[in-house]
C-alpha cells in the first residue's frame, strides 16, 4: 500500500472509534462504510481502543519451529520488528504482501520468543515476490515469499506446512484456527513486547463481516474472530500465519482501523496457495540429512580464492558421518573442504580457489555429502570477476506458460531448449497429476521443440507443472507450466 494510504488510515483511526459495531447480520439497516488498515508495527491504536493485548497466549518457537519475524531498518519497534511470518522452506519465508511497502532494509530474524533476547539469527532480504494480483490487502492477494541470503535454521521438519487449492473445507465458518504474530500486546508498546503470542479465533461467515471497505471476499480472504474485536490481531501481527488442523490456511492481512472488529486473513487454499507452492519448490522432508551453503553467493576474482560454509542437519537417523566433494568448478580451480568429512550437524568450511585465466562469470557449484544412509547435495553460486552467463548455457522454455482445461482432458503446450551440450531429454512433473506429461518428441536437439501433452486430474484447481530439460553433459534447466482445471 502506498504511505498517503497509510497516513490516511491512521488519521481515520479516532474517527472509527465512533462507528457503532460492524459485524451484523443479513437484513440489518446499512452502516455506514468504515476504513481499513493492515496491522504492520508502525500502526498506533487509538486511544481508548484497546488498553492491553488482546486474547492471546504466549508461544514458542520450539512448538512452532517455522514462525519467524520480518523487520526493517528504521522501524519504531524493537529491533525494527514490522510485520511476522512463516519459514516454508530452507531461504523462504511466507508474509503478507504489504509488509514490502515499509520503507527500509528488510531482514528476517529466527529462533527468538521474544525479540528484545540475545541470541537468535538474523538473515537479509534478497528478494521480495509479491503475488502478481496484488495491490491492497482489502482486495485480497495479499501473500508474498521472501528470499534469505542463508539458510534459515529450523530443525528438520519444522517447516510450515501451507494449504492449496487441494485442502478443500479448511476455511469454514464454524471451525478454529489460530494465529501466530510478534504484533503489540500493550497500548502503543508502552512497554514494549515483542514476544510471540497465539491467538485462537472462530472462523465466521463472510457475509458478517460487513461495514468495511467492500468487506470480505470469500475467494481470496476468511474472516474470524469477534465484531466488537474483544479477540484480535494487533499491529506487527501482519503476514503471520493463521493455522486450521495444522495447515497454514490464511495469512494475517487487516481488520478496521480501531481494530474492534474482526481479523482478516489471505485466504490459502485456492490458487494462492497454489502460486506460494510453485515459489517455494520442494521442500527437505526432513527424513535424511541435509546441506546447506552459508552464504549460498560468493565472488572472488580470477587467480584469487573465496571461502563459504557448508552447513548441515542431522535427518531422522541422527547423526552420521558425510564425505564431501563439490562439482561444476571452473577449468582449473580447486575446491577445498576443512575438514573434509563432518559429522551430520557439524560445519565445514568450503575455499575454491580460481585459476588466473578463470573465464568471468557465474557458475553453479554443487555440493555432495555422501553419507551412511544418503546423499544430499546443496548449490553455491560463484560469481568470477564480473559474472555473467556463458554464451550456449542451456534453457528450456514452455508456450504458452498457463493452460485452462476441463478435469480428465489433455491439453497441449510447445517445449523448447536452447544451449548445452548433446542431446536434450525433456521431462515434466506436478503434484496433484494422475500420470505424468508425455512428450513428442522426448529428447531434441538445442533449438529444437516438442509437443507436451498433459492429462488434466479430475479435481477442480490450479496445478503447477515443472518441466525439466537434461543435456548430454547432465546440466538441467527449468521452466514452470501453470494448469488450471475448471
Amino acid at each position: 500500500m502506498k504511505k498517503k494510504r497509510i497516513a490516511g488510515l491512521l488519521a481515520l483511526g479516532v474517527a472509527a472509534l465512533s462507528i457503532p459495531v460492524l459485524g451484523g447480520t443479513a437484513g440489518a439497516a446499512p452502516q455506514p462504510i468504515a476504513s481499513a488498515i493492515a496491522p504492520t508495527g508502525d500502526v498506533r491504536i487509538p486511544d481508548g481502543a484497546h488498553a492491553q493485548g488482546i486474547g492471546g497466549v504466549p508461544a514458542s518457537v520450539k512448538d512452532y519451529p517455522f514462525a519467524i519475524a520480518a523487520l526493517r531498518e528504521g522501524g519504531s519497534r524493537p529491533k525494527g520488528q514490522s510485520c511476522s511470518g512463516s519459514v516454508v522452506a530452507p531461504r523462504k519465508v511466507m508474509v503478507a504482501a504489504h509488509c514490502k511497502e515499509l520503507a527500509g532494509e528488510k531482514t528476517v530474524l529466527y529462533g527468538l520468543d521474544d525479540l528484545v533476547g540475545t541470541g537468535g539469527t538474523q538473515l537479509k532480504v534478497v528478494d521480495y515476490k509479491l503475488h502478481p494480483k496484488f495491490t491492497q490487502p482489502w482486495n485480497g492477494y495479499d501473500v508474498a515469499i521472501i528470499t534469505t541470503d542463508a539458510d534459515i535454521p529450523v530443525p528438520a521438519g519444522g517447516y510450515a506446512k501451507v494449504a492449496t487449492s487441494a485442502d478443500t473445507g479448511l476455511e469454514t465458518p464454524g471451525k478454529d484456527g489460530f494465529s501466530l504474530g510478534y504484533g503489540k500486546k500493550t497500548q502503543n508498546d508502552s512497554p514494549p513486547d515483542v514476544t510471540l503470542q497465539k491467538l485462537t479465533l472462530p472462523i465466521v461467515d463472510p457475509n458478517q463481516c460487513t461495514g468495511v471497505e467492500n468487506g470480505v471476499d470469500p475467494k481470496t480472504m476468511i474472516c474470524a474472530g469477534y465484531s466488537d474485536g474483544r479477540k484480535t490481531v494487533l499491529p506487527g501481527d501482519s503476514g503471520g500465519p493463521f493455522i486450521v488442523n495444522g495447515v497454514v490456511v490464511g495469512i494475517t492481512s487487516w481488520s478496521r482501523s480501531d481494530f474492534r472488529w474482526y481479523s482478516v486473513y489471505s485466504r490459502l487454499n485456492n490458487e494462492m496457495g497454489d502460486w506460494v507452492k510453485q515459489q517455494i519448490g520442494d521442500v527437505p522432508s526432513g527424513d535424511k540429512f541435509t546441506l546447506a551453503a552459508s552464504p549460498g553467493a560468493v565472488k572472488t576474482d580470477p587467480g584469487k580464492y573465496v571461502s563459504t560454509s557448508i552447513t548441515s542437519k542431522e535427518g531422522k537417523n541422527g547423526s552420521e558421518n558425510v564425505a564431501l566433494s563439490a562439482s561444476g568448478l571452473p577449468d582449473g580451480a580447486k575446491a577445498t573442504f576443512q575438514p573434509s568429512s563432518i559429522m551430520s550437524g557439524d560445519t565445514a568450511k568450503l575455499t575454491i580457489e580460481t585459476a588466473a585465466g578463470t573465464p568471468e562469470r557465474d557458475y553453479t557449484i554443487t555440493v555432495s555429502g555422501k553419507g551412511t544412509t544418503d546423499t544430499a547435495t546443496t548449490t553455491l553460486t560463484l560469481t568470477v570477476g564480473k559474472g555473467g552467463s556463458e554464451p550456449g548455457d542451456l534453457k528450456v522454455t514452455v508456450n504458452p506458460g498457463s493452460g485452462t482445461v476441463r478435469a480428465g482432458q489433455f491439453v497441449n503446450a510447445t517445449v523448447s531448449a536452447t544451449g548445452g551440450s548433446g542431446s536434450i531429454t525433456l521431462s515434466a512433473s506436478g503434484s496433484g497429476l494422475p500420470i505424468a506429461p508425455f512428450f513428442n518428441p522426448q529428447s531434441i536437439s538445442s533449438g529444437g521443440s516438442s509437443t507436451m501433452q498433459i492429462f488434466a486430474p479430475f479435481q477442480p484447481g490450479t496445478y503447477p507443472i515443472t518441466v525439466t530439460a537434461k543435456d548430454g553433459a547432465g546440466k538441467t534447466s527449468t521452466a514452470t507450466y501453470t494448469l488450471t482445471v475448471q
